[in-house]
């Protein structure tokens, strides 16, 4: 993937460890960063990239032409990947004269990995108290896999706060049950990091065609050094549950809120079929389309498709700041 120009904390890590780049990480390598004050001043961040400190931690956001910005779009990403997912949308967007707001989520990427139970919950709150921050009344929310949860939670929270919702290969709408024990053991946490060799490649599943990204396994790589996200991910997987998301969504189907649904023609991580029933009981008036030759990450694989459909949605015409 290409580098953005805006963000040069990539470059600054490759200065910081040198090591872990030319050669393979190894065990003493897995979650030995700690993402503390000194990680963050080694950061040099353009205009519009930065931190701040909610409620559960610092988080760190990118924004672009948010000058007199009321009614962003805000890009929510899945389960482990951080907004460098949505970089290729972050960049039509802001081709597009739109203000745009994402944000990496605890316990992913640069924001901290707070030792709390990782519920759609506190990322709906993490993404509220971001556009607070901003004083951003409103917005139209992508979420993107696991972010389609996201969003649906702070649709649940604040409802008069959402413009719309659109859902890219949610896996938001599948039946899950919250583990009985939500507690991370050492146990859990050290046995998905012995799996952290695989974990990089293990990501390729996403794409139809993983030939043409052949630098993703790195870049995930790259956040295996960091300390507290096996942690992280075990809690969000724990803390998985549907009944509250349900009793959303039956609620966003009585509401005025528009909702547009977005899969991959090839998805194999979110099945459509796994729950197309159940999402066309739950959200009959939704708007629907399918991305050709693409699978988890439509966006990325048919960006121009993808971007059409976005543009027919939010921007057209764009709403008055």
């Amino acid at each position: 993937m290409k580098t953005q120009p805006f963000l040069f904390a990539s470059r600054i890590l490759s200065i910081l460890f040198t090591a872990l780049l030319a050669f393979p990480l190894s065990a003493h390598d897995y979650e030995s960063i700690a993402k503390d004050a000194d990680f963050r001043n080694s950061l040099r961040l353009a205009e519009g990239v930065g931190f701040v400190e909610l409620s559960a931690g610092h988080t760190y956001y990118r924004t672009s032409n948010m000058s007199d910005c009321k009614n962003p779009i805000v890009l929510v990403h899945g389960f482990s990947v951080p907004s460098y997912i949505w970089d290729p949308t972050f960049d039509f967007l802001t081709r597009k004269q739109r203000c745009v707001l994402t944000l990496d989520l605890y316990g992913r990427g640069f924001s901290d990995n707070p030792d709390v139970d990782y519920t759609d919950t506190l990322f709906a709150t993490q993404v509220l108290e971001l556009m607070d921050y901003f004083a951003l009344e409103r917005g139209t929310f992508i979420g993107l896999s696991n972010g389609g949860r996201v969003i649906s939670q702070l649709a649940g929270l604040e409802p008069d706060r959402v413009e719309g919702l659109i859902y890219v290969a949610s896996s938001g709408f599948r039946d899950v049950v919250r583990s009985p024990d939500t507690r991370v053991t050492q146990a859990e946490i050290d046995a998905l990091i012995a799996t952290y060799p695989q974990l990089p490649e293990g990501q390729l599943a996403d794409f139809k065609y993983p030939d043409r990204f052949p630098d993703w396994a790195n870049r995930y790589a790259d956040l295996l050094i960091h300390k507290g996200f096996a942690r992280a991910l075990i809690s969000t997987r724990k803390n998985h549950d549907s009944t509250e998301l349900d009793r959303i969504h039956a609620d966003l189907q009585e509401s005025t809120i528009p909702v547009t649904t977005i899969w991959g023609d090839s998805d194999t991580v979110v099945v459509y079929q796994d729950f197309a029933e159940k999402l066309d009981r739950l959200l009959p008036r939704r708007s629907e389309y399918t991305v050709p030759e693409s699978g988890h990450l439509p966006h990325m694989e048919n960006p121009e498709y993808f971007h059409e459909i976005l543009e027919s949605i939010v921007l057209q015409p764009a709403p008055s700041n």
